[in-house]
């Protein structure tokens, strides 16, 4: 079926997911407040700021304008960071038509209210079919065709799948599930994760302490994403577990390599920008108040912020008390 889809955000998964809709056979519109990106693409089928050297498909159209962007759409992706989420989203409420599903491809916790994208997203579309789009996915693999899967979430599973069916394109496998929340979870924490795995790499604590920071972290995310309601097999799948995988094992990850600047001691400035720094105190925050125990986090949040050195970290992490695995 061939629709219109709206892309907002034109920064490297923006674009990315904006040629993918191409692919799969619809009109993609991408909304990008720069105005020489969107000249760029428009003109030179490139995105030089974000993914120079890539030739992107003839098809694409790029605009500054947001209403027009969403005039007459079938449905929206959203690719805007979390943290400016809802700035865009209130500009683009009364242009977005009833009935008209947002997919919210960013991943992680509003740092000023603890809400999750959805959550944002819900309180200025009421009524609106809210969903997710999470999973392994570098924009760079995307956009050059290579074999990807990744998830869509809503609570309506039949509508999730039917988002599953309009996103999905030859080189692109979409999944759906109706556990949004954990399909959120799993994305935001990753982010977080994915720094604390940089930050051990970057300091040169080697692959047996990389591997466990992964696997004990992924029991964090497990612990957070159940007092959300989250269900475990949704977060051993792509949006959890597999994402995690992809994130905290490459330098591609802006927040694997942002972790790498902080456990080597380097200067943050000029990095990508990587979402999980902005989660991981609200994620530690949430966590303190449901109970439940986030050492990774934890560390990884104080590390963010200047209160603790990757050595103090690594020491306090070990002289823990001893439990069972299971614990």
């Amino acid at each position: 079926m061939s629709a219109t889809i709206a892309i907002l955000g034109g920064g490297a998964w923006g674009t990315a997911l904006a040629v993918t809709m191409v692919r799969a056979g619809h009109a993609a519109r991408l909304w990008a407040r720069d105005a020489q990106t969107v000249a760029a693409i428009n003109e030179r089928r490139e995105n030089p700021r974000y993914l120079p050297g890539i030739e992107l498909d003839a098809g694409l159209v790029a605009s500054t304008d947001l209403a027009a962007t969403l005039q007459g759409v079938t449905a929206i992706l959203s690719v805007i960071p979390t943290q400016a989420t809802r700035a865009v989203l209130t500009d683009a409420a009364p242009a977005i038509a009833a009935g008209v599903p947002l997919v919210l491809a960013a991943k992680g916790i509003e740092r000023a209210t603890g809400r999750l994208v959805s959550e944002i997203a819900a309180e200025i579309l009421p009524g609106s079919l809210i969903g997710a789009l999470s999973g392994p996915s570098f924009a760079t693999d995307v956009v050059r065709g290579l074999p990807t899967a990744v998830t869509i979430a809503c609570e309506d599973g039949d509508r999730a799948f039917a988002l599953a069916e309009l996103f999905s394109a030859p080189a692109f496998r979409c999944y759906s599930t109706d556990d949004l929340v954990g399909v959120e979870i799993g994305g935001a924490l990753k982010n977080v994760l994915a720094i604390a795995a940089g930050a051990v790499s970057g300091a040169g604590l080697g692959a047996s302490a990389q591997a466990a920071t992964i696997t004990r972290g992924f029991v964090e995310l497990r612990r957070i994403g159940a007092a959300f309601g989250a269900r475990p097999e949704t977060l051993m799948g792509l949006s959890g577990l597999g994402d995690l995988l992809l994130t905290c094992g490459s330098a591609q990850s802006r927040n694997f390599a942002y972790g790498m600047a902080l456990g080597a001691g380097k200067s943050r400035e000029g990095l990508a920008l990587a979402e999980g720094a902005a989660t991981a105190g609200i994620a530690l925050k949430i966590a303190r108040e449901r109970g439940v125990e986030a050492p990774i986090i934890e560390a990884t949040a104080e590390l963010i912020d200047g209160h603790i050195t990757m050595k103090d970290a690594a020491t306090r992490l070990l002289a823990r008390p001893l439990k069972t695995e299971t614990e």
